[in-house]
Parts: C-alpha cells; sequence; structure tokens
C-alpha cells in the first residue's frame, strides 16, 4: 500500500492568479493611465489604485475570469501534483459572485484539479493540509502546518514566514521537502 501522500493548499488570487497585474491592466484600460507594480508595494492591496478602484474592479462580472495566469504556476502546480495532493484554496465567499468565474478560470487553465480539490471558502483557518502557499499574511499566521508565503507587494517587509518569490522556488522548496521527509 502506498504511503499517504502529502497535501499542499495553494491560494488563487496572488498566488496562481496575478490579480495585481490585472488591477492594472483593467485601471489603465478605464483611466488611460499605467500604474506600475509599486503602487501596491507595502500596503493593502485595496489601496494600491486610486478612487477605490481595486474594489470596484473586485465586484465587476468579469475581473476574475480575466485575471493572468502568475508567471510559472501552470507548469509548477502540474509537477507538484505529481507528487503531493493539490488543492486550490481560495477565500472566495469575500466575494461570492466570483465562485462561477474563479471556477471556470480554473477548469480553463488548471484543467488537472479535480472539482473534488477546489475548496471556496471563507475563512482559511480550518484548512488542514500539511503545505500552504499563500500571499496573505492572516492565512498563513493560522495555519498549522508548514507555511510558504507567496512573495507580494502587501507582505513587503513580512519576515515571520517562508517566504517563496516564484513558482520556482515554491518547486525547489516543496521537493527538498518532499526528500528530506520521504527518501
Amino acid at each position: 500500500m502506498d504511503k499517504k501522500r502529502a497535501t499542499i493548499a495553494i491560494d488563487m488570487d496572488g498566488v496562481i492568479a496575478d490579480t495585481v497585474l490585472n488591477f492594472i491592466q483593467w485601471y489603465e484600460r478605464d483611466y488611460g493611465v499605467r500604474v506600475g507594480l509599486e503602487a501596491f508595494e507595502g500596503k493593502p492591496e485595496a489601496e494600491g489604485l486610486p478612487g477605490n478602484a481595486v474594489r470596484k474592479y473586485v465586484l465587476a462580472p468579469g475581473f476574475f475570469r480575466s485575471v493572468p495566469v502568475m508567471e510559472g504556476a501552470k507548469e509548477a502546480v502540474l509537477e507538484l501534483s505529481k507528487t503531493f495532493d493539490v488543492y486550490i484554496v481560495s477565500a472566495a465567499m469575500e466575494f461570492p459572485q466570483s465562485l462561477i468565474e474563479k471556477y471556470d478560470w480554473l477548469q480553463e487553465h488548471f484543467p488537472f484539479i479535480s472539482w473534488r480539490n477546489i475548496i471556496f471558502c471563507g475563512d482559511k483557518s480550518i484548512i488542514g493540509t500539511n503545505y500552504m502557499i499563500d500571499d496573505h499574511v492572516r492565512n498563513l499566521d493560522t495555519f498549522k502546518g508548514t507555511a510558504l508565503m507567496f512573495t507580494a507587494g502587501h507582505n513587503a517587509g513580512v519576515n515571520h514566514h517562508t517566504r517563496v518569490n516564484n513558482w520556482k522556488e515554491v518547486v525547489s522548496f516543496l521537493k527538498a521537502e518532499a526528500l528530506h521527509n520521504h527518501p
């Protein structure tokens, strides 16, 4: 009988879905002004754009469906799914209109993730996987397993979780963990 595989919870927004890039693109489309990534550095995402535009966009039909895939995410998640049981976890209940858009987005970009491995919730503290990859400190602070903080402008300066800057670093870290824990 096979040993039980380790489990990973992977956040959507800001981790596999590049929401900040989508905010920038939508803002440029609507206002003709290109805002740089630095606008989101060291502050909550909601404060990254003028005029409460972030809030407007997360409530707008089509926003979550049109988010670009984070660079390297698709290949990395596919690779990790060969060794780990991967779950996509999103606190989607904050924006309930996003549920179908997020589901459809996952079906398009991550069709190898079963519907059984998609968790839309309100509070991620209920998640009991071995690892969690998330960009929001509030989710990682309550997580009981190994927390990996995916670098984002809003978590700059936070140092109490293991930081991963991109998907290549995520894969390297988790492969080393798998070798260490299951030689």
